[in-house]
C-alpha cells in the first residue's frame, strides 16, 4: 500500500527522483515553485500533481475530479486543493497549507511510483 503523504516524511527527494526533478526543473526550489504556482492559482477545487510519462517528469494541475490518468501519465505526487484539504485548519491561507504540506510528502513512495513508471 502506497500513500503520497504519512507522519515521519518529508526533507526532499533522493536517488533517481532527485536526480529527475534537478533535469526537469532546474532544482527541487524550482520544483516546488512550480507545484505552489500549479496549486494556487488552480480556481476552485482541484490538484496539483507531478506526474511521470515513462521519461520526463512533468507537473500538470487538474480542476475538479480530472486526473493526469485520464491522458496517460503516472501521478507521483498530489497536493489536494480542495477546500476540505484544509480549510478547518487554515482557512483560507492555501499558501501556508501547501507550506506545510511538504512536511508530510512521502519520498519513498514518490520513489516507487516513479520506478514503476519508468519499467512501464
Amino acid at each position: 500500500f502506497c500513500t503520497f503523504v504519512g507522519p515521519n516524511c518529508g526533507g526532499g527527494p533522493s536517488g533517481e527522483v532527485g536526480v529527475e526533478l534537478k533535469a526537469a526543473f532546474g532544482d527541487f526550489a524550482a520544483f516546488k515553485a512550480k507545484i505552489k504556482e500549479d496549486a494556487l492559482v488552480q480556481f476552485g477545487s482541484g490538484w496539483s500533481w507531478l506526474c511521470c510519462d515513462g521519461s520526463t517528469l512533468q507537473a500538470v494541475k487538474r480542476p475538479n475530479l480530472d486526473s493526469p490518468l485520464m491522458e496517460g501519465p503516472l501521478p507521483l505526487l498530489v497536493i489536494d486543493m480542495w477546500e476540505h484539504a484544509y480549510y478547518l485548519k487554515y482557512q483560507n491561507r492555501r499558501p501556508d497549507y501547501i507550506k506545510a504540506w511538504w512536511n508530510v510528502v512521502n519520498w519513498d513512495d514518490v520513489a516507487e511510483r516513479y520506478n514503476a513508471a519508468m519499467k512501464g
